[in-house]
């Protein structure tokens, strides 16, 4: 039976963990498929550069990955967000998505209320999470990977 990998992390024992993202369907991600007659090869360098831009955004390290025909592996490092500023947060966060209208303007360094400056900290909470995540991660990987192989 599998388990959501909320329920299998536990950064308290071991930031270290070995992930795989496979392809369903005999789909290829990589590499020449027989069956088809078609080259994909051409994917392999998108899953490397993704899989860069992301550790260069995540406090997540890579230690090591292998991308195969249908699936690809990476051991991950996750390391911890708490010394991280507000400001880098959501530096961070914003490489990957849009920041809310709040948090563009504490980065504009316009004047906040003190209830808009508290939901701040909340969504910059949620961030620092997210970005030592690897559920998050993941998510960022697989889907840009599999929206790009539709179209290429």
């Amino acid at each position: 039976m599998t388990l959501p990998r909320k329920q299998l992390i536990s950064l308290e024992d071991t930031p270290c963990y070995h992930v795989i993202s496979r392809c369903v369907r005999r789909s290829f991600l990589c590499g020449f498929d027989k069956l088809t007659k078609t080259s994909f090869e051409h994917r392999r360098q998108w899953i490397v550069d993704r899989v860069k831009f992301l550790a260069s955004v995540f406090h997540i390290d890579v230690c090591s990955y292998a991308i195969m025909s249908n699936h690809y592996h990476l051991v991950l490092k996750v390391n911890d967000t708490k010394d991280w500023s507000i400001h880098q947060v959501l530096i961070h966060w914003a490489s990957l998505c849009q920041l809310p209208h709040l948090c563009q303007k504490f980065m504009d360094k316009k004047t906040m209320s003190k209830a808009e400056m508290d939901m701040v900290l909340v969504m910059t909470d949620e961030y620092r999470e997210r970005l030592m995540s690897i559920s998050w991660f993941m998510k960022k990987s697989s889907g840009t990977i599999f929206h790009a192989s539709l179209h290429g």
